[in-house]
């Protein structure tokens, strides 16, 4: 007996009274609604969260607009919440190899108070050691120093003198602490005109005496310069001495920080080494006022040594309450990683630890870092940096180039930090399995794979739990309440996102858009309220916006430049439906089917293969139609024919088996020449027994066949076949429903092909006896004489040589 779907059967709808609250106001707020839609998801990343270590991170797998990184943002902000809050990290100089700067932690919020104190104390003492240079106690106790210093070489300068003169010479002493001997001839000194005018034997014997009274002083010069480097000593210890009080006075408050923290005491005593080494820096040079101190942020060129004593906040956390939660929306490799900038000074590039900075990857660290796959996989050095940073548990900042072809330029290597967190790889399931089976590295980080799932079932505690999720985008985005019909509209909606009447679609930014644009139709109509009717409206708004070729396409149909009958029969003609897509924009197109049959060997062709325009899952539907026909027909002859099937008036290319119902139809029409009513569409796949198996895209389907025969005028007599197992994938539009009831349009579930063709010619299409006949006057019966009939008419042929080999 034939099945009419009734108008009930169409859609599930979702009764505004038996929700148990009068608006959304009245819903209230379930912070774990969320992770009860994804158990599978949910249970991974709480996997996650007691799992340590570096190769326990998440590929939260799910499709497009299941809401995968507002989820895992929901799951892990209040856990990150409850963490402990990572430290502050600093770049500092190394003052034993300036080319590999120092990382140093503190607690969170402590790294900016010890960056500003540094800059600080630092201004201070460039400001006071000056000052204190120039104080009268300072200088009393330098004078001091070179008073005793002069008091012993005029001392000794003395007794030089008295014993050149003793020796008959004379002692002359220049500026630069040299001297030279005159000799004295009765009384009075020889000069050098005069000495060369002597007897040459009184010359040589005052040269010998000269020198020997030279040599003699040796060791008296010798101690004079011995004096001379231990006062200059001694007034550089008194420098330094000076210096070191006014350093240990401002380095005093950091005391408790470098109790606690060997690296800050190591900084720090290397600094107050450097300063000391370095006291010319902070005096001001000859005619030159002091050096003013840098601004904050302002770049200390090379000539420069203050930077030494800068802090680079390379990460702050002070504004942290729990660990952080990065999501990195354009993970390039600088953006991920850090990097090492470069400034120009009279046209040449510089670095140092001041201009290193941080990547994601270091401000998520001791958190969660979330990225998405499509957008890592546009930058494959990050990705490599990344799985590099995870397999050592270092994050290191060097430059991408390194190991390249490039030209490098000088460079630092800063000490690299030490990473524990979470990284969530976000991504569609393809590019996991991608992931998995082309990077081994990949399967041994990421352990985890949290799945979301795209639908769950509708249940009435999932129907709560999904109103409970809309009223929270109602009360985030602050639109006004929605009404039970506006509720019950949205659950309705789910089903018709998941395309199945038991289940609802998690797909929430699909739901939440809907909800956007119906409040803005109500607050437009200044209702307090968002009805169903709004929900209604901003739905055909949408489908108007986007529906522009589907409505050529059906005035094309209007003016019948494309062939396609609503009415009438023919033979071996049958109406076939399909999708088309224009953007995310899915309708349904009807398309006639036209198969011809007669004598010859040539198989049943198809010719959108043979065009090179079928897709592979199209062929094999073709196939399948062979396969069907030897099993059904060719039990006691050899089934020998010619044939081909076609879409009539189609360009494009065409892929899919859910046309292979209505081509089997269209040939058994051929082969019993008896019509078909092109009154009905036929959609669903068939198997080699002649099942007629589920497809998709029922809803646009049914929904284009029915926008054709409407503006041609309902009959009554029009309808749609469709696989009784795709009921439940019903959720048509209202109009339909209507019309269905009205009796003006009918839906037909069919299990097998002969079941189908029984309504599609009216005619019983029988089943084989065991004398291995149909039945008179069936259909089948009519199809088997007629092959019976090409295989006597056809040539002989090769042996073998069978419809579906040739």
């Amino acid at each position: 007996m034939t099945k009419i779907l009734r108008a009930i059967d169409l859609r599930a709808t979702c009764n505004p009274a038996s929700l148990p609250v009068g608006d959304s106001r009245d819903i209230p707020d379930d912070p774990a609604a969320l992770g009860k839609t994804q158990p599978r998801a949910h249970a991974a990343l709480s996997l996650a969260l007691s799992i340590g270590g570096r190769e326990y991170n998440v590929y939260l797998a799910g499709e497009p607009y299941l809401g995968r990184t507002h989820f895992a943002r929901t799951f892990l902000d209040p856990a990150a919440a409850k963490g402990k809050t990572p430290p502050d990290w600093l770049y500092v100089h190394n003052f034993d190899d300036p080319d590999r700067p120092r990382a140093v932690s503190l607690p969170a919020g402590q790294g900016r108070g010890f960056k500003t104190a540094l800059a600080k104390a630092v201004a201070d003492l460039r400001e006071e050691i000056p000052a204190r240079f120039e104080r009268e106690a300072y200088q009393t106790e330098k004078q001091t120093l070179m008073r005793g210093y002069n008091a012993d070489r005029e001392t000794v300068l003395e007794e030089m003198e008295q014993r050149a003169k003793n020796e008959g010479y004379s002692l002359f002493v220049d500026d630069q602490g040299g001297f030279t001997l005159y000799p004295l001839l009765e009384g009075k000194v020889v000069s050098d005109e005069e000495f060369e005018r002597l007897d040459p034997d009184l010359k040589k014997a005052l040269k010998a005496k000269g020198d020997r009274l030279l040599e003699e002083m040796g060791s008296v010069l010798r101690r004079l310069s011995k004096e001379e480097r231990g006062y200059r000593d001694r007034e550089k210890d008194l420098e330094r001495a000076t210096a070191g009080e006014v350093a240990d006075v401002h380095l005093a408050e950091f005391a408790a920080l470098r109790a606690e923290n060997p690296a800050i005491d190591q900084f720090l005593a290397a600094m107050r080494a450097d300063i000391l080494d370095n006291i010319d820096a902070f005096l001001p040079q000859a005619g030159q006022p002091a050096p003013p101190a840098p601004a904050h942020g302002e770049p200390a060129f090379p000539e420069d040594i203050f930077y030494r004593y800068e802090a680079n906040l390379f990460v702050d956390n002070g504004q942290l309450s729990g660990a952080p939660v990065v999501v990195e929306d354009h993970p390039t490799y600088f953006n991920l990683m850090g990097c090492i900038e470069r400034e120009s000074e009279m046209g040449a590039l510089y670095t140092d630890f001041t201009l290193i900075k941080a990547g994601s990857l270091h401000r998520a660290n001791g958190g969660f870092l979330i990225i998405r796959v499509d957008d890592l996989s546009a930058n494959p050095g990050a990705w490599e940096g990344l799985l590099r940073a995870l397999r050592s548990g270092l994050g290191r900042i060097e430059d991408p180039a390194e190991g390249g072809e490039h030209v490098r330029t000088r460079t630092i290597e800063p000490e690299p930090v030490p990473l524990d967190l979470k990284v969530v790889l976000v991504g569609p399931d393809e590019a996991y399995e991608l992931l998995l089976y082309n990077d081994e590295r990949f399967g041994k980080l990421f352990k985890l794979k949290a799945h979301m799932q795209e639908t769950m079932p509708r249940t009435p505690e999932n129907t709560e739990v999904y109103l409970r999720l809309a009223a929270k985008v109602i009360r985030d985005a602050g639109l006004p309440p929605f009404d039970r019909s506006a509720l019950a509209g949205l659950v309705e909606y789910a089903s018709l996102v998941a395309e199945d009447q038991t289940r609802l679609s998690l797909k929430f930014p699909l739901a939440r858009e809907l909800m956007i644009e119906a409040a803005a139709l109500a607050r437009g109509e200044g209702a307090a309220f968002v009805s169903a009717s709004h929900l209604a409206l901003a739905r055909r708004a949408r489908d108007f916006r986007v529906n522009l070729y589907e409505e050529e396409y059906l005035e094309e149909y209007d003016r019948e430049m494309i062939k396609v009958a609503t009415t009438g029969e023919a033979v071996g003609r049958a109406n076939g439906l399909s999708v088309r897509m224009f953007g995310d924009y899915a309708f349904g197109l009807p398309h006639q089917i036209a198969c011809t049959v007669g004598v010859g060997h040539g198989g049943i062709l198809d010719l959108e293969r043979e065009a090179e325009l079928g897709g592979p899952i199209h062929t094999k539907g073709m196939m399948i139609l062979k396969s069907y026909l030897l099993g059904r027909f060719a039990q006691d002859k050899a089934l020998v024919m010619t044939g081909s099937l076609c879409f009539e008036q189609s360009y494009a290319a065409v892929e899919g088996d859910s046309a292979s119902g209505a081509e089997l139809a269209a040939l058994l029409s051929a082969l019993a020449e008896r019509p078909i009513k092109l009154c009905y569409a036929m959609t669903g796949a068939v198997s080699q027994s002649g099942a007629i198996l589920a497809v998709g895209g029922l809803n646009e389907k049914i929904r284009g066949f029915f926008a054709v025969c409407r503006r041609r005028g309902l009959t009554g007599e029009q309808g749609v076949l469709l696989p009784a197992d795709n009921v439940v994938n019903l959720m048509l539009d209202e109009d339909i429903v209507a019309a269905v009831d009205q009796g003006l349009f009918r839906i037909f579930p069919v299990t097998t092909i002969e079941e189908a063709m029984e309504i599609l010619t009216g005619i019983p299409a029988g089943l084989r006896g065991k004398d291995g006949r149909f039945p008179a006057g069936s259909l089948y019966a009519l199809v088997d004489e007629r092959l019976g009939r090409l295989a006597k008419c056809a040539p002989l042929g090769f042996p073998g040589q069978q419809a579906g080999q040739g």
